[in-house]
């Protein structure tokens, strides 16, 4: 089952990727000390995002690529595929939000 399908919310996600992460260490046959040395990522670290706990994207990115997983990570956003002619010939995408005005 693709790692994305039946997810509700972030904290599920969370749970799920962590879950990956210590399945494909273990596959891996690395302890936890090892992904540490590895990744650069402090074993406490590494404890607590393999328990569920909050990890930055720094760290995840540098667990994934220690683990040699940072393909998927290449589709996490997507951008949506021209459908016809007129999808072509649409104004490029904004590069950047506005700022608010003030009132």
């Amino acid at each position: 089952m693709p790692l994305l399908d039946n997810l509700k919310t972030a904290e599920d996600l969370r749970q799920q990727i962590a879950a990956a992460a210590r399945d494909r260490r273990l596959a891996l046959n690395l302890t936890q000390k090892a992904l540490s040395d590895r990744s650069g990522v402090s074993i406490a670290t590494l404890r607590r995002f393999e328990g569920g706990g909050p990890a930055s994207l720094e760290t995840v990115l540098a667990l994934a690529e220690a683990l040699g997983a940072l393909d998927g990570f290449g589709a996490l956003f997507p951008l949506p595929e021209a459908q016809t002619l007129d999808d072509l010939d649409a104004p490029a995408p904004r590069r950047r939000a506005s700022g608010r005005r003030a009132q």
